[in-house]
């Protein structure tokens, strides 16, 4: 039984339209084939700017909220955001259950490796993976974080000096657009998979907050996740879309990224 957790989560972006994030996350949950559907109850106000982080008091409850909804779910989930903070929580359970043999594999066009020091914007949603391995804002550094070795990030083709220095010597193995089916070769064990839409091409998918240009095709990404084994958990995140009428051809994407997980 798969479970969509919708998380309409915005606060860790400052994109220019970084609410249209909570409208996204309700409508990717409404492309994932799920037995169930749990929706988040955050708080939709923008917070408080505080250790270098913006709304951090949403963020720490929002976390909180998320982990209650999760603790009520029986099977894997498939979170659906919101930014890519909305995956804190998920992940931070799925290394609770499957230790160091745990893999994340992490499909974005950003490293998400700053820190508060490195980001004057405070956006957390730059920071997200940087935080999952225990060097983020405290209040939501998770109590056991990953281990480098445990991280693969595929599709990255943006961020600043300072992720990539971390990228180079922290031991996390990253792939670029060229190269991405590199990142599945080898897979073993348990592997939750984080995809950020805005590591497809802005030219098949637009509706993200920092689109990058050069990106992942639909159907590539979609082939490579059907290959995956062993996929114990899932988030699709950073769908921003307009809030008009809704982009069938980005839905119907969506769609097809979320069925080509198999759990």
């Amino acid at each position: 039984m798969v479970t969509a957790l919708c998380v309409p989560q915005w606060q860790g972006s400052s994109a220019a339209g970084a609410r249209r994030l909570a409208v996204g996350a309700h409508r990717t949950a409404a492309q994932v084939s799920a037995d169930a559907v749990v929706t988040v109850p955050v708080r939709a106000d923008p917070g408080e700017f505080d250790q270098g982080v913006r709304a951090l008091d949403v963020l720490v409850d929002n976390l909180a909220l998320t982990r209650t909804a999760l603790a009520g779910i029986d099977g894997p989930v498939l979170t659906a955001g919101g930014e890519c903070g909305v995956d804190l929580a998920p992940i931070a359970a799925a290394r609770a259950r499957y230790g160091d043999d745990l893999t994340v594999l992490w499909f974005d066009a950003h490293p998400d490796l700053y820190t508060p020091r490195t980001l004057p914007s405070g956006s957390f949603h730059g920071m997200v993976l940087r935080t999952l391995l225990g060097d983020g804002p405290d209040p939501l550094v998770p109590a056991d974080p990953l281990r480098p070795e445990q991280v693969v990030i595929a599709g990255v083709r943006a961020g600043d000096r300072s992720e990539h220095a971390y990228l180079r010597s922290s031991g996390i193995r990253g792939y670029g657009v060229a190269d991405l089916e590199h990142a599945v070769e080898g897979l073993t064990g348990p592997v939750y998979v984080h995809v950020d839409l805005d590591v497809l091409e802005p030219t098949t998918f637009a509706s993200v907050g920092y689109p990058e240009p050069d990106g992942v095709t639909p159907d590539r990404l979609a082939d490579l996740l059907a290959g995956i084994d062993n996929v114990v958990g899932a988030a699709i995140t950073e769908h921003a879309p307009p809030d008009d009428v809704a982009n069938a051809t980005e839905e119907a994407i969506i769609h097809r990224l979320a069925a080509a997980l198999r759990f």
